[in-house]
């Protein structure tokens, strides 16, 4: 992998780790596309670079996170299923699925979901005033769809605003709680991911973790900002155009 494949990747991290479109299927897709050998580093490099996405939506609602406690209890509980499901489940889907046919069908399949939820969504208001006062039963439900996204190509983010909304909130805060359940999340999992690898970095290498963990971070800032925007004016509908079209382009070249 060069510099060049280094600041792309983790261009694709950043835009797309929250949006409802899944970075882990556009980072298969791109290495499939650009030739890029999967060894150890390239593994890992995938992995870390995580880290600079998390960082920014980290600093960007470090706010909520000193608002009390309750925040923090729900997404607890949201992020229970997600924990035992991954721990069990880890081996067998880091195996078998991380392939970009299952990625591309996840896409369309997702890309189909996001569309009719949309219409579904369009005029509905929340019936919580804030997310802290969202119900431990509809987190934990929202933990549930986040277990989803486990499959390559579904998308983390798809996944919990759809949960989001079908339980009690409204297309924003569905948005935001994606976002804040991230962070626990992206850590357990990065951290576990890089637990299990066991690398030796050489100097260039160690530029190319810090490069794409700097690209990863500004590019996930400036994606969340323009994401919020997008939702709050036109809703999900456009990213489950994308999705669809990407899908079926990678099943075309791939045929």
């Amino acid at each position: 992998m060069n510099i060049t494949q280094t600041i792309i990747l983790a261009l694709i991290e950043g835009l797309t780790e929250f949006l409802p479109v899944s970075s882990t299927g556009h980072l298969i897709l791109a290495s499939s596309a650009m030739k890029i050998h999967e060894d150890e580093f390239v593994k890992t490099f995938e992995i870390f670079i995580q880290l600079g996405a998390i960082l920014a939506i980290a600093l960007m609602y470090i706010k909520r996170f000193f608002q009390g406690m309750k925040i923090y209890a729900k997404l607890f509980v949201a992020f229970i299923p997600t924990a035992i499901v991954g721990f069990f489940a880890y081996d067998f889907i880091k195996s078998y699925l991380f392939n970009p046919i299952v990625v591309s069908l996840s896409l369309i399949i997702g890309g189909i979901i996001l569309i009719w939820i949309d219409k579904k969504v369009i005029s509905k208001e929340s019936e919580v005033e804030s997310l802290v006062d969202i119900a431990f039963r509809n987190a934990f439900y929202i933990g549930l769809m986040q277990c989803f996204s486990m499959i390559p190509g579904t998308s983390r983010a798809a996944s919990t605003i759809i949960g989001g909304v079908f339980n009690r909130l409204d297309k924003k805060q569905a948005t935001e709680f994606s976002f804040l359940l991230a962070i626990p999340t992206m850590i357990a999992a990065t951290g576990y991911d890089l637990f299990k690898t066991s690398i030796n970095f050489n100097n260039q290498e160690i530029v190319m973790l810090t490069l794409g963990l700097a690209t990863a971070f500004v590019s996930a800032w400036l994606a969340v900002k323009i994401f919020l925007r997008i939702v709050e004016n036109y809703g999900f509908k456009h990213f489950g155009y994308y999705r669809i079209i990407v899908g079926l382009l990678f099943l075309y070249i791939m045929a």
